[in-house]
């Protein structure tokens, strides 16, 4: 039946006019399912047909976008051979994960939200559950390891040890060892993977009452949340310290040599200060508000410190899904030579001239060549 099916409609507005007040958001859920749904949603009426069609139609649009997104991020990085250097190979990888992830979670939601309910088994259930858990695990690590690798090149300048792809593939490498390892360990006892409260998507269990289901909401959290943007926030914090204290030290430079262009440098150095600045704002911004809402939900669920509603726990989840659609912008299209790349390949989707190259050291991801790189702080 439809999301918008009018006996669905009349089955919704007969409940909350009094009528069938017996319902609940987990009547619809197949018998194979029930023993993966908590007590905690038997209390909760079913939701308004209306939402299920919003979700559908959000998720089925990030999806699009993103598969799109972080696809011409993969083609044009990997086709490209300017843009095939071992900083790069951790955006690439960044991407393929955000790709994976929308490719396995948005038509599987999609489905599910025409039904109004989980309907593909229990087993593709803990699947999708762990697909958003290891590709989640996978992009944030990912975006954790190109903040350190910007903050070797552009904090500590000439001193730093250059990164190859054999460190690069086996960084990447390390990044899929953790994010397997973590989210098999659902199948295994270690917490599990059930529906969430509007029974159309699955992820951790956050209501089972025992400390042991528990520790592994908690100890993950530190692991793929509060460790990886404490390293981000420490690595911008520095980054933008560095080159604001190369830019002065150029400025007063010239001064002292009386350079008759001053005014253009100036001009030059407070642009690549704020370029540097707006990318670290945005990656940590766009960071918390993707993942924040989910977390409090967790942690919400496994202290009981208040009532979850079915509806709030898939925009929460919805939110952090969004992350995988503005990552291919924040990665990719800050980067001067993408953007050349992306103009030469799909000129009609630029809708701004190239920028110039030395400037690059203002982008997240861009590959600083030694001439670039400030003088360590």
């Amino acid at each position: 039946m439809s999301v918008m099916g009018e006996p669905n409609f009349v089955a919704w507005a007969a409940q909350r006019s009094g009528y069938g007040g017996n319902l609940t958001v987990v009547d619809k859920v197949p018998p194979d399912m029930l023993h993966l749904v908590d007590a905690h949603w038997y209390q909760f009426p079913p939701m308004n047909p209306l939402w299920h069609g919003i979700l559908g139609f959000v998720i089925g649009v990030l999806g699009f976008i993103s598969v799109v997104g972080n696809g011409m991020v993969i083609y044009i990085f990997s086709s490209t051979k300017s843009l095939r250097t071992p900083s790069n190979l951790l955006v690439v990888n960044l991407a393929f994960s955000d790709f994976l992830m929308m490719m396995a979670m948005s038509p599987a939601m999609v489905i599910n939200c025409y039904y109004e309910t989980w309907v593909l088994g229990p087993l593709m259930c803990e699947l999708y559950g762990m697909a958003g858990s290891l590709f989640g695990c996978g992009s944030i690590w990912s975006m954790t390891f190109i903040a350190l690798d910007r903050y070797n090149v552009i904090v500590k300048g000439l001193s730093a040890q250059p990164l190859t792809k054999k460190t690069a593939m086996l960084r990447i490498l390390i990044i899929w060892v953790m994010a397997i390892g973590w989210t098999l360990a659902p199948f295994f006892g270690w917490n599990r993977y059930v529906p969430e409260g509007n029974m159309t998507a699955c992820g951790t269990d956050y209501l089972t009452k025992d400390w042991f289901s528990r520790s592994y909401i908690l100890i993950y959290a530190m692991w793929v949340y509060f460790t990886p943007l404490l390293t981000i926030i420490y690595s911008y914090w520095f980054i933008v310290q560095a080159v604001a204290a190369h830019e002065k030290s150029m400025r007063e430079q010239a001064k002292k040599m009386n350079v008759a262009s001053l005014r253009s440098s100036e001009a030059a150095a407070t642009s690549a200060e704020c370029k540097l600045a707006k990318i670290a704002l945005m990656t940590i911004s766009l960071w918390f508000f993707a993942w924040t809402p989910y977390l409090v939900t967790n942690f919400t669920g496994i202290f009981e410190s208040a009532k979850i509603s079915p509806l709030a726990t898939i925009w929460c989840s919805l939110f952090a899904k969004a992350n995988a659609v503005y990552n291919p912008i924040v990665y990719g299209i800050s980067h001067p030579k993408y953007r050349q790349a992306l103009q030469k390949k799909f000129p009609s989707l630029v809708c701004t001239g190239g920028s110039d190259d030395t400037t690059s050291t203002a982008s997240g991801v861009t590959n600083v060549t030694t001439d670039e790189k400030p003088a360590s702080a």
